[in-house]
């Protein structure tokens, strides 16, 4: 059954290729959503998939690409939204 949850991560997650690598790693694992930067630092995600898939999505963003130093992840439960792929959303 697919779910649809929003991760909020703190920490040193801008201008360290989070985002690029979020989306990587959620087309790999077959998972549909959104990733962008907040104005406060943080990095915002939706994403939508099978809660398996979605737990080994959670468990990369704690850790992140190579640069980033994640303090904390916040999650969320939603209403699935059905995205057809994976965006990374500029402002």
């Amino acid at each position: 059954m697919k779910k649809h949850i929003q991760l909020y991560i703190y920490g040193k997650v801008q201008g360290v290729w989070y985002l690029g690598s979020t989306q990587q790693k959620a087309m790999d694992l077959g998972l549909c959503g959104i990733v962008r930067n907040q104005a406060d630092g943080s990095v915002y995600a939706e994403v939508e998939g099978e809660e398996k898939v979605l737990e080994e999505l959670i468990t990369w963003c704690k850790q992140g690409p190579p640069m980033a130093k994640v303090d904390r992840v916040e999650l969320k439960s939603g209403e699935l939204k059905h995205y057809p792929d994976f965006k990374i959303l500029r402002k």
